[in-house]
């Protein structure tokens, strides 16, 4: 029987994470332009690919002026300087590829760079908050919010496949967000016993994870795979875990010894950890550890979102005390969509990743790595790892399967009355990108 919630038990609230109920994690309407004292900043980072092809960005960041980072006030004004920092920092050490790259970022970019990213409690490097979650506008203020009409901020080479890269990542974060919106509903359903509520919102949740999958697959639509491998990729690249700066990155007046960061990864995006803590998911220690740093590279403020799911009673431990059936149901089915969406990221990875490193292998024996081949441009370093460093394709499997782990039995009846019960729940993630579409921002 539900229950309501006493004085101690306080309602949990997606306000305190800066959560917003229309973007979810996405930065609403990111500034486009710094206060004119910055200026020198965004001249360079709004040109930073024309300045990497001419090989003249490193001498134009040396001749920038050390910018005090006081008169940066606002939080959007914030994450616009870690954006315009990050891009320069990327091509500044990336600019000449692989075989040529730096041990000291230079003072007049990493004291800034360090001073922005410690009030944001953001690392100094390229983040998926920094590339994806803060790096987009509408063409046309008052039209829709789709690939046609997004556009990026600043950006790094790989021309329309760099934009498609972003954006389509972009659109899975928004896909996500009716899941975001229910994830207190099912909170709060537990503490109270209220099985009806928790499983209309788990319903919710499935249909949201639906949907990131289906945004998921534009990528094979705006991105070309040899693009990316060959191009793209090394720019979203960190300096800990690759062998190309074994020694990490100096940042010059800040500390004498090298830091190693991780380059920018969906483990820092933070709905699949928001998913895992709230359905129950455990990683191994390996997979479990690196998940956990990727934490680190997130806003704070989303972190201690997740943080704060994991402390709260176990769903899985209400379901099976509940034992109804399509309570069972409902959780079971946002199982099978979250195991779907990681099955699909790994097609995704296998797709612009595994097959072109075979291409790129397979040249390099015959001797054919012509810079034609835009395959043949990309590091070796990172044949088989992620840009944040993991062994890419054994994580991605091993994550999957532990996300298996937590299903229940069910009978395949209770299985087909959740799904019909969840059909409606598309009505409310239609409503929500016609709003979108109508808002003005």
């Amino acid at each position: 029987m539900a229950t309501t919630l006493t004085d101690s038990q306080k309602p949990f609230s997606l306000d305190p994470y800066h959560v917003s109920d229309v973007f979810g994690f996405i930065l609403p309407a990111p500034l486009t332009e710094l206060p004119p004292y910055y200026q020198p900043w965004m001249d360079i980072a709004q040109h930073v690919t024309e300045l990497i092809y001419s090989h003249t960005l490193r001498s134009h960041i040396l001749k920038m002026p050390l910018l005090n980072t006081r008169f940066l006030e606002s939080h959007r004004e914030l994450r616009l300087a870690h954006l315009a920092l990050s891009v320069m920092t990327m091509g500044y050490v990336w600019q000449e590829g692989e075989n040529d790259t730096v041990k000291i970022l230079p003072r007049n970019l990493a004291v800034p760079y360090w001073k922005v990213s410690q009030r944001l409690g953001l690392p100094p490097i390229l983040t998926h908050a920094d590339a994806v979650l803060a790096n987009w506008k509408k063409r046309d203020p008052h039209g829709p919010f789709d690939m046609e009409n997004l556009e990026l901020l600043v950006t790094l080479p790989g021309g329309d496949s760099v934009r498609g890269f972003f954006m389509v990542t972009l659109l899975v974060e928004l896909a996500a967000v009716p899941a975001i919106k229910s994830i207190p509903l099912v909170i709060n359903g537990v503490q109270c016993g209220d099985a009806e509520t928790v499983t209309r919102a788990l319903e919710e949740i499935s249909q949201a994870m639906e949907g990131m999958t289906d945004a998921l697959k534009l990528m094979h639509a705006y991105v070309k795979p040899d693009v990316f491998y060959g191009i793209i990729r090394i720019y979203l690249s960190g300096w800990k875990d690759n062998s190309s700066m074994p020694a990490g990155l100096v940042y010059e007046g800040i500390q004498a010894e090298p830091m190693e960061y991780s380059g920018g990864s969906a483990a820092q995006s933070s709905l699949l950890h928001c998913f895992d803590e709230l359905l129950g998911v455990k990683h191994e220690e390996n997979c479990g550890a690196f998940l956990t740093r990727m934490r680190n590279y997130m806003p704070s403020s989303h972190k201690h979102l997740i943080q704060d799911i994991s402390l709260q009673p176990s769903l899985r431990g209400f379901v099976q005390q509940e034992a109804s059936e399509l309570l069972t149901a409902a959780f079971q089915l946002c199982v099978t969509k979250l195991m779907a969406l990681r099955s699909y990221h790994i097609n995704v990875v296998s797709c612009f990743i595994t097959v072109p490193a075979a291409r790129a292998r397979q040249l390099r024996r015959q001797g054919n790595s012509s810079q034609e081949e835009t395959v043949s441009r990309a590091p070796t370093a990172l044949e088989e790892t992620g840009t944040g460093g993991s062994g890419i394709m054994s994580f991605l499997k091993t994550v999957r399967d532990r996300t298996r782990d937590v299903s229940l039995p069910l009978d395949n009846r209770a299985m087909q009355k959740s799904t019909n019960g969840a059909q409606p729940q598309n009505t409310q993630y239609t409503t929500h990108q016609t709003h979108l579409q109508s808002n003005t921002f």
